[in-house]
């Protein structure tokens, strides 16, 4: 598994470093020209937002209590209650993470809030729409609610939240100290009680936005899409949510136990400042700061764990074994998930043009720090240098189809003994790439490319840099995803019909511009056959 995989390996630990493209840089929403929205009321108090063109905004609504002081490291509290409507026209606080090429730095631990974007329907009624909840990416790590502008969704007439949760070790820490003040015996997925919290507040709150807490979708990319599985297999989010949709999510559901999370968590109060202290009270009393400074880098450091609470089980074995909370689902991955780590963390120490006879090399390294049940030989007579245009788009694709394509067919095909699932794969050549600067070799679908087609990014020129065929591919997304949340089938009349996927079928939709089109090439093409015999979840 990921998980651990890099340690002493120097420089190259970088190598997965957080899973965190999911994410787009920070940008504010207070566009030229906004008004203000009409006051809405909630459980907590009423709001007043802001209203821009088509949407509705209200932001920054508290659905849980600052988690300072005596509340770190709890699970989430109720919300003091306000009487005077709040301003609703500002995002909230980002959650303490350290800078980083997809976030800004912050040390603030007030940072649970959502958003609520709706369709501002003039002159009649809007009620009983369709919400989706978006879990935001960034390796439990980094990342935030308000990168993502869902205009092009709720255009669609469904209501988007986009949700801030606890990262890195505020968010993820496990220790025995925390474990036994804790009424369940437990610690370390406040990150995931966070979203739970804040789906309960959807579930309260929605109907006076004009949404039907009766029909809730849960979408996510990357370690949001990995959370999209944990509530699947949480049975604490039963009942909060209808749907589910995981986009390049299924790179590592195998889940650490409590014991080995507890564990972990008392080396990092040793490095961060309690070795001889430690108490919850030690712990509560470390400065954000100190706790950044050693936090890790690599995502799967930092993981739900297995808590008898939260999680009674690790998420594979939950999905495998049918004991999940059954909801329709949609399983998808992009074309060519690792060219962007490879870019932003392999060539960066081997060049851009290594010679051939360091492939043999390099995958060695790969396959022992990423924790591939398969030898470096094996995997470079499943891959030979040959059949790719160099080193680094070889090794690109050797970590694309191990890490997220074959586990995201094996996680669509176990859940579909179960429940109506449907497999996609962006499969778009020339993806905008708004994210890193230019490599020696194409990006392709790169991971994180499919955020781009159903959500803008302000801060990066709003509206990706779409030719007129990646337009028509955007829009037909968008109404998948509107139509899932809306039916809990992504078809109808208008786009190509996308088939349920089955193992007996093996059929995924391969997203390509400007038309999708179902394809039963996928195993082939990952190779899955050799990863499904050497890798598990």
């Amino acid at each position: 598994m990921i998980r651990g995989a890099f340690a002493g390996y120097g420089s190259l630990r970088k190598l997965l470093v957080v899973l965190l493209v999911a994410c787009v840089a920070p940008a504010a929403f207070m566009a030229a020209g906004a008004s203000a929205a009409g006051v809405v009321p909630t459980d907590k108090g009423p709001v007043r937002g802001i209203e821009t063109g088509a949407v509705k905004k209200y932001l920054g609504i508290p659905y849980a209590a600052p988690p300072v002081g005596d509340l770190r490291w709890r699970a989430p509290q109720s919300p003091d209650r306000w009487r005077t409507p709040r301003d609703a026209s500002q995002f909230g606080p980002h959650c303490a993470q350290t800078a980083s090429p997809f976030g800004f730095e912050s040390d603030s631990e007030d940072c649970l809030y959502l958003n609520v974007f709706a369709p501002n329907i003039r002159g009649r009624a809007h009620k009983d729409m369709p919400v989706m909840v978006w879990l935001h990416g960034g390796g439990l790590t980094v990342g935030e609610s308000d990168d993502y502008d869902p205009t092009r969704l709720v255009q669609r007439g469904v209501i988007v939240v986009t949700v801030n949760y606890r990262l890195g070790y505020l968010g993820f820490l496990a220790h025995p100290a925390l474990s036994a003040e804790s009424s369940s015996g437990a610690s370390g997925n406040y990150g995931l009680m966070d979203q739970q919290a804040s789906l309960r507040w959807v579930e309260r709150n929605i109907k006076k936005f004009g949404g039907d807490a009766d029909n809730v979708t849960i979408f996510g990319q990357s370690a949001g899409g990995l959370s999209v599985h944990a509530h699947l297999a949480s049975p604490k989010s039963a009942g909060l949510f209808d749907r589910a949709i995981s986009q390049s999510g299924a790179y590592d559901i195998g889940t650490p136990s409590l014991a080995e999370a507890e564990a972990s968590g008392e080396s990092v109060a040793v490095n961060a400042g309690c070795g001889s202290d430690q108490t919850a009270a030690c712990l509560r009393a470390l400065p954000v700061q100190s706790l950044l400074a050693v936090q890790p880098e690599i995502a799967g450091e930092l993981a739900p764990n297995v808590d008898d609470d939260v999680l009674p089980q690790p998420i594979g074995p939950a999905i495998e074994s049918g004991q999940f909370n059954r909801v329709p689902v949609i399983e998808g991955s992009t074309h060519d998930e690792f060219t962007i780590f490879t870019a932003l963390f392999v060539e960066p120490l081997v060049g851009p043009n290594p010679p051939s006879f360091f492939y043999p090399v390099i995958v060695g390294v790969l396959a022992s720090t990423l924790g591939l049940n398969a030898s470096g030989p094996d995997i470079v007579a499943q891959y030979p240098l040959g059949d790719y245009p160099g080193v680094l788009p070889a090794i690109s694709a050797i970590a694309t189809d191990a890490i997220f394509a074959c586990p995201a067919r094996r996680t669509a095909g176990e859940l579909s003994e179960h429940v109506p699932t449907w497999q996609y794969e962006l499969n778009d050549p020339d993806a905008p790439q708004i994210f890193v600067p230019p490599t020696s070799y194409p990006f392709g679908s790169y991971h994180a490319a499919d955020v781009l087609y159903l959500f803008d990014s302000p801060l990066r020129g709003g509206h990706a840099p779409f030719d007129a065929d990646q337009e028509a591919l955007a829009a037909t997304m968008v109404t998948y995803w509107g139509r899932f949340a809306r039916a809990g089938s992504p078809n109808r009349t208008g786009v190509p019909d996308w088939p349920n996927y089955t193992t007996a079928t093996d059929t995924a939709m391969s997203f390509v511009p400007p038309t999708p089109e179902p394809t039963t090439d996928f195993s082939d093409d990952h190779k899955c056959g050799f990863w499904d015999a050497h890798t598990g979840t």
